[in-house]
């Protein structure tokens, strides 16, 4: 098995409420993982994680409103720390991309509210998705939605012809008019249907 050399966490984002910022913190005494709260201006605070090795990484959560909110990017080489952060963004339903990095290869790891969605595998210029989320649901609705759109094409199709015949039928010009204004109206969104 290939040893990793280190994570790397790019874009991290994860939004805390100050409940969920308790539980951050005891996640980390849980881990044996030491940390240091500064706290800073305007009620945002700088987490300090030190591992017993020596290794440290700093994460600054800034306060807007009632959540703490950070972003960044950090480099670890240390399995306990990339573990607790790993916890944090699955737990926390964070956000990210993290580079899992080895001698020959890097994995990438795309989160979206705490889950992967997408691995690839790069080396050097060639990449390989490993695993992409297929969202199912998400690609029903919208099948749904596109025979939707179809009934209602179907449907100014046949008030087309409903007017077109009307019209046929008409002698007064006020009413050819108003036909075809309404005629008008049905091809421009029947136009915007089929685009």
């Amino acid at each position: 098995m290939a040893q990793r050399l280190a994570t790397e966490y790019v874009k991290t984002r994860l939004h805390l409420t100050e409940a969920e910022m308790s539980k951050f913190v005891q996640m980390l005494a849980d881990h044996q993982v030491t940390s240091q709260v500064k706290v800073i201006e305007n009620g945002n605070q700088e987490f300090v994680f030190q591992e017993e090795a020596g290794e440290e990484i700093v994460l600054s959560f800034e306060r807007v409103g009632r959540q703490y909110i950070s972003s960044g990017t950090c480099r670890v080489t240390s399995l306990r720390l990339t573990n607790v952060l790993r916890k944090a963004i699955a737990e926390f339903k964070g956000s990210a991309v993290v580079k899992r990095i080895y001698a020959t290869f890097v994995m990438i790891y795309t989160y979206e509210l705490g889950r992967v969605v997408k691995i690839v595998e790069v080396k050097g210029s060639h990449t390989n998705v490993v695993y992409e989320y297929q969202d199912t649901l998400g690609q029903l609705e919208k099948l749904f939605r596109r025979t939707e759109i179809e009934r209602e094409i179907s449907m100014i199709h046949d008030q087309i012809n409903h007017l077109l015949d009307m019209r046929n039928e008409v002698s007064c010009l006020t009413m050819k008019l108003d036909i075809d204004s309404r005629l008008t109206q049905l091809t421009r969104r029947l136009f915007i249907l089929e685009a």
